[in-house]
C-alpha cells in the first residue's frame, strides 16, 4: 500500500509541478504556442507583446506558487489519511487528516490569491473553498475505510478537487 500510495504521490505531484511547462506551447502557458521559427532569408518571427510576456509570467508565478503550495502539503495530507486508515478511522487521525486537508486549501488560496493574475486568483479561490468544504465534510473521511478507498482520495477524488486551478495551469 505504502509503495502505490508513493508512487500516486510522486504522480500527481510532477502533474501538478509542471504547471505552465507544457512542452507543445513551450512553457508559455495556455491558448499559446511557440513563436515560429525565423523563414529562410534570415527573417524573424514576431515576438510576443511585452502585455503578452507580463501576463504569461504572471501566470508563470502563481501556477510555481501553487506547485510548491502542493509540494509542502500533499506529503502531510497523504500520510495523514493513511494513519486514518491504519487507525480504523480513529477521531483523532481522522480529525488530523481534516486539519491537513484545510492547511492544503489555505495554502492553495494564499499562493493563488497573491498573484496578479486574476483568473488564477478566480481558479485558487474555486479550488480552496472546495478543498475547506471537503475538510470540514466528516463523511468523506468516515467514507475511507480502505487502501482501494485511499487511493481514490488521493488519486482521482484529489485530483478532480483541484482540477480549477490545474486546467488554468497546465
Amino acid at each position: 500500500m505504502r509503495r502505490a500510495l508513493l508512487v500516486l504521490t510522486a504522480g500527481l505531484l510532477l502533474a501538478t509541478t509542471a504547471c505552465g511547462t507544457d512542452q507543445t506551447s513551450g512553457g508559455l502557458g495556455p491558448g499559446t504556442s511557440r513563436p515560429p521559427a525565423p523563414a529562410v532569408g534570415g527573417t524573424t518571427a514576431p515576438t510576443l507583446s511585452a502585455e503578452k510576456q507580463a501576463a504569461l509570467a504572471k501566470t508563470k508565478a502563481v501556477c510555481e506558487s501553487v506547485g510548491q503550495a502542493y509540494t509542502r502539503n500533499m506529503g502531510p495530507f497523504a500520510e495523514s489519511m493513511s494513519t486514518m486508515v491504519a487507525q480504523k478511522n480513529a477521531k483523532p487521525s481522522r480529525e488530523k487528516a481534516q486539519q491537513a486537508l484545510s492547511a492544503f486549501a489555505q495554502d492553495i488560496r494564499t499562493a493563488t490569491q497573491a498573484g496578479a493574475d486574476t483568473e488564477a486568483r478566480a481558479a485558487g479561490k474555486k479550488t480552496a473553498d472546495q478543498l475547506q468544504a471537503k475538510a470540514a465534510d466528516d463523511t468523506i473521511f468516515t467514507g475511507v475505510k480502505t487502501a482501494e478507498d485511499l487511493e481514490t482520495v488521493l488519486g482521482p477524488t484529489l485530483k478532480e478537487w483541484l482540477e480549477p486551478i490545474t486546467e488554468h495551469c497546465s
